[in-house]
This record gives C-alpha cells, structure tokens and sequence, in this order.
C-alpha cells in the first residue's frame, strides 16, 4: 500500500566531528531513528561518532581533510550519491552550512558558522589567520546553490536576519529552531573557597573569543582595589596557541587573573557553582552555551552587547551588557557585583520570542521540513 511507503532522507554531516555541531547531529540522528515512515540515510565522517538503529550509514573520512577535499566532497562526490541511490530523496538535509550539488525532490540547509557576521581586526590575522580567512570564505561558501534549498535552519532570531540579508534568502524561507539543552549538572550552592568574588570566563582561547578586554578590565579593577579582592577564573592555560600565549604574556602577571587551563565536566559545573558571576566577552556566536548553562543559578552575568547574547540571555533579570572592546566600562560592572552595588541593564529580561517559521524541537522542524511548502507561506 502507498501509504506504507517510508519517504527517504538524507542528512548530510561529513565535516562533523566535534563541539555544538556534533551535538546537534546526534540529536537529529536519534530524532530520527525512531521514526518508521521515513528511510534514513546519514553520510558522516565517522559512523562511530553517531551511531542509532535505524539508520544507514555512509562514511566519508577524507572530507575533512582540509577545505579543497569538503568542497569536492560537497559539490561533486554527494552529488554522484544522491544519483546512484535506488530512489530520489525527499529531503535531502545538509547540517553544516554549504548546499551541495544532488538529486533530491526538497533540500534544506543548516546554517551552524557565524563567523560571517564577525568585525575582524588587524590582530586577528596575526593570531590565527585561519579565523579572519575562514569569516570572509563563509560569506561566499553560504552564498553558492543556497536558493536551491526549500529551507534554511538557524538558532537564533538575529542570525535569520543576517542570513537573509546575506544570501538574498526570503527570512519567511528560514526556520529559527534553537537549541534544546539538558540542565547542567551544577551543584548546589555557591561555595567561593577563597573568600573573593570569581568571574568566570568559560571559552577555548581562539581570538574571537576577546579574552583580551576581559584580562584588561582584571587589570584595570586591581589597580583601583587593590590585590587579592577578587580572581578572574580562564580556561585558558597560556600554551595552547599564539593568542593564548600572547595572553599570558600581557596579563600573566595580573594577579587576580588564574590560567587554570580545560576543565573537566565536573570541574566546570564546580566552577559555575563557585563564581560569583559569568563573563562572556566573545565578538561572535552561533548561540553562546556557558550563557545557558549559567543563566540556571540566577547569579550576575556580564555579557558583550551583540545580539547573541541577547537572545541567549532573554529572561535573565540579573544580566548586564558592555560593549565588546571596553575593558572600562566591564571593569565597572565587575566592581558593582564586588560591592553589591549591581544593577541590571534595562533590557535583561526581555523574552525572546522569535517570528515565524519557529521549531522548538526536532519533530516540529521536521514538521515542517517534510509537510510544509514555503512557496505557499
């Protein structure tokens, strides 16, 4: 019977191997693996990485090796897949950015990189040259074959509107569908063994990151109160790459600033439990985790007034804004939650409330992804 036809889909994830992304293609996979009406097929880098009953598997291991190597991978080896499969795909779902040449009857994109939207500066070209290269290629990587999608799928309001200005996209054409967390297993309590306030800064040191005003504003704070009052606490360890050296370099000395370096799971969550706020300096972000996570204990953030964080952070009372390069002004608010004189920006706790076509979880994007025509919107 024809109703019994299980509709075949693709989901395209062959750069895939770590971090947010990885995440969201695991979630998908085992979204999807339990859906009976539909026939998956996902094409990875490693099967081992994602592995769920119920879905077919093809592993592309050389992709990653390097941009030449993904971009023939995306426009030219998927396509040579997608013809030889014994029926056309219904939807063929790319997680990761580029839309690649196949045969499929609807197509969507997931569109994970911000780095289009980054401001780079000089600096940036001499701390890791990948990261301004790689902000000005995916201007042009989303750009090629993207109106061919049927969809576009981002995390955040803001992000539709960069994309659609971007690529010419209609943002009517493009799901906002965030991310759904599970909640960090922070311990309870605030236990601050040292008797000082921490402010937190969790990231990788990679030079969009801006540990740079945070370290600043540190320096700035202990001039004005002395030593010992507070400890700015860095997962950043000051031998990881150029920009985390040139880190420690500049503001090693500081005092009250500690290079503690990767923390483990449980020493994160022991982390946010001890600190007295969350600062997060970052020029760009798909969406910005630590926020979230933080954002459960009630405690002050200090975040860059970018729209990531905003919509991030939305609902937060206890959340103020500085601008990105103004270790200044974040030195301010740092002294205001020391002295308890902090006071919210006006607009923390504004909700978050993202137009149409929104998905607040796997089935309603697939919903929309499989039944929903966006020529008729």
């Amino acid at each position: 019977m024809e109703g019994t036809v299980r509709k075949p889909v693709v989901v395209s994830a062959v750069n895939i191997r770590k971090g947010g992304t990885l995440t969201v293609l695991r979630e998908c996979l085992g979204y999807l693996s339990g859906r009976d009406d539909l026939d998956v097929t996902a094409i990875v880098h490693d099967r081992r990485l994602c592995d769920f009953p119920g879905i077919g598997y093809i592993e592309i291991p050389w992709s990653a090796k390097g941009w030449g190597r993904r971009l023939w991978c995306e426009y030219h080896t998927l396509g040579k897949i997608s013809r030889r499969m014994p029926q056309e795909p219904y939807l063929w779902f790319s997680l990761h950015d580029t839309t690649p040449n196949v045969r499929a009857r609807h197509r969507a994109v997931y569109c994970h990189t911000s780095f289009p939207f980054l401001k780079t500066i000089p600096r940036d070209w001499k701390m890791d040259p990948k990261i301004p290269l790689f902000a000005h290629l995916t201007k042009y990587a989303y750009r090629i074959n993207v109106r061919r999608n049927d969809w576009l799928v981002v995390q955040q309001d803001w992000f539709r509107d960069g994309i659609s200005s971007l690529t010419g996209v209609s943002a009517d054409r493009i799901i906002v569908a965030p991310p759904q967390f599970k909640p960090f297993p922070i311990p309870s309590g605030s236990v601050v063994e040292s008797g000082v306030p921490v402010f937190f800064y969790p990231s990788t040191p990679d030079c969009h990151k801006n540990f740079e005003t945070l370290c600043e504003a540190a320096r700035i704070l202990e001039t004005e109160v002395g030593p010992g009052r507070f400890k700015v606490l860095l997962t950043v360890r000051g031998d990881e790459n150029r920009y985390a050296a040139w880190l420690h370099s500049k503001w090693g000395g500081v005092g009250s600033v500690e290079f503690a370096g990767f923390l483990s799971r449980e020493d994160l969550g022991r982390a946010y439990a001890e600190a007295a706020c969350l600062v997060f300096p970052s020029r760009v972000e798909t969406w910005g985790l630590p926020i979230s996570e933080f954002k459960a204990t009630r405690k002050p953030m200090l975040l860059a007034d970018l729209p990531y964080s905003h919509e991030t952070a939305a609902g937060s009372l206890r959340t103020a804004f500085f601008k990105v390069a103004d270790p200044r002004e974040l030195a301010s608010l740092m002294k205001s939650v020391m002295d308890g004189g902090f006071k919210p920006s006006p607009q923390a706790g504004t909700e978050c409330r993202p137009g149409l076509p929104y998905a607040s979880g796997w089935k309603q994007l697939f919903d929309i992804l499989l039944y929903e025509n966006p020529s008729v919107r």
